[in-house]
């Protein structure tokens, strides 16, 4: 099968093209501009174009051998200009997670699929992770880059993939997975789903698709899920693993009870090689000296990142960039108790990202004043002056975290380099 990618040095699309090419597809693609990932592609001898994205290189691809199947993201819009020219020659149209269900199937993979609002990325690299050091022959598809090998991995003598199952768009349900892992849920994405009930229904539906799923009982009651199929575990079933953080400790179990359901490996030995999971980027990553960057961007995600960092200090100082101002209509009163474990907090203005013209952009002001330790809050931005602060604070002692799915962790990064 011939495939073009648009955006094909995302994080999701990149690894995906790799994906394709290995389980023996033709693969192609463009990009508005150059990245690691588009550098890793082009050393694997994959055709691209990093530019104006005009069509020009589609129809060039096309010519040479006809293009069958156009992938594309949600953050494509309507009228981009390749996925146009796509539609008028006639070719099919599909976003990521169909040409992934279309892989799977086709390579009879059993697949166990990491869904949840919270926690998905961690947790699935967690199981690829543990495949790995157990010598279990493993695809996967992780959403993000990974410090440990890369970030989508197609194994010709696999058994099962893996795969960060994501809710938005609606993208889960294109799935019938052989396991289902839940690792929490929490109302999100209000573009996607205009009720919480929706939400709801979403999980529920993915669950019945599932030939087996494993969640929290709080999750399972939430839901209002009574599948057969849907195993659950109680809060007193955490494993006591020697890893920072009680959300990574709650995944972790998960995934030990996983794999004893699955009966892969011997659980004592799963147990003792888990906790020393090297982790994900940007996920409580550790920057510099006492400089950390995480992708949480709701109030459940802070808090949990927020109770990890103090168990490595007393002194923690947050810098928070909300995340699209659409969602920050729905959240901004669940933000009261989320920052306590923060003695000082830096607040920037939200990065807008797929926004609703006809709401009015909340302030950071607006944002954090029904905090209950308001008081610790400064209104900030990704400059010179914030450098120098956070700098001196992490020369004193304090624990800086860098929180936000925008453009802060590229800000620090940068700053780190001059």
């Amino acid at each position: 099968m011939n495939i073009y990618f648009s955006g094909i040095g995302g994080v999701a699309i990149g690894p995906l093209s790799e994906i394709a090419l290995d389980a023996g597809h033709d693969v192609q693609g463009s990009d508005k501009s150059p990245s690691l990932t588009t550098e890793q592609l082009g050393k694997r001898g994959i055709p691209l174009s990093i530019g104006e994205q005009d069509g020009s290189f589609l129809q060039e691809r096309h010519g040479i051998k006809p293009i069958e199947w156009f992938i594309y993201t949600a953050a494509l819009p309507e009228g981009h200009p390749e996925l146009v020219l796509a539609k008028e020659l006639g070719i099919k149209v599909a976003k990521r997670d169909e040409l992934l269900a279309h892989i799977i199937n086709e390579k009879n993979l059993k697949l166990i699929a990491v869904a949840g609002t919270h926690g998905k990325t961690t947790t699935t690299g967690m199981l690829a992770w543990l495949f790995g050091e157990l010598d279990i022959p493993v695809s996967y598809s992780v959403g993000t880059t990974l410090s440990w090998g890369p970030s989508g991995v197609y194994d010709p003598d696999s058994e099962y993939f893996i795969y960060e199952c994501d809710e938005f768009d609606r993208n889960f349900l294109q799935f019938r997975p052989h396991f289902s892992i839940i690792t929490s849920i929490d109302y999100d994405h209000p573009d996607t789903y205009p009720t919480e009930n929706e939400y709801k229904s979403a999980f529920r539906q993915f669950i019945y698709q599932s030939e087996q799923a494993l969640l929290w009982q709080r999750d399972a009651d939430y839901v209002a899920s009574r599948y057969p199929q849907a195993r659950t575990l109680l809060d007193d079933e955490v494993r006591s693993l020697a890893l920072a953080g009680e959300h990574n400790r709650r995944n972790a179990s998960l995934v030990l009870r996983t794999l004893e359901l699955l009966g892969l490996g011997e659980s004592t030995e799963n147990f003792h090689i888990l906790e020393h999971f090297p982790g994900t980027n940007r996920r409580f990553e550790k920057l510099a000296d006492n400089l950390y960057t995480d992708y949480g961007h709701t109030p459940a995600e802070i808090t949990a990142t927020l109770q990890m960092a103090r168990e490595l200090s007393d002194h923690v100082v947050l810098v928070y960039q909300p995340h699209q101002n659409t969602r920050q209509h729905q959240v901004k009163n669940d933000y009261k108790d989320a920052f306590l474990a923060a003695e000082k907090i830096y607040w920037l203005p939200t990065y807008l990202s797929r926004e609703d013209p006809s709401l009015a952009v909340l302030t950071p002001e607006e944002l954090s004043a029904e905090l209950s330790n308001h008081q610790t809050v400064t209104v900030a931005h990704l400059d010179s002056k914030l450098w120098q602060e956070l700098s001196a604070l992490r020369q004193e002692g304090n624990l800086v975290l860098l929180m936000g799915a925008g453009d802060i962790d590229a800000w620090a990064r940068e700053r780190l380099k001059s």
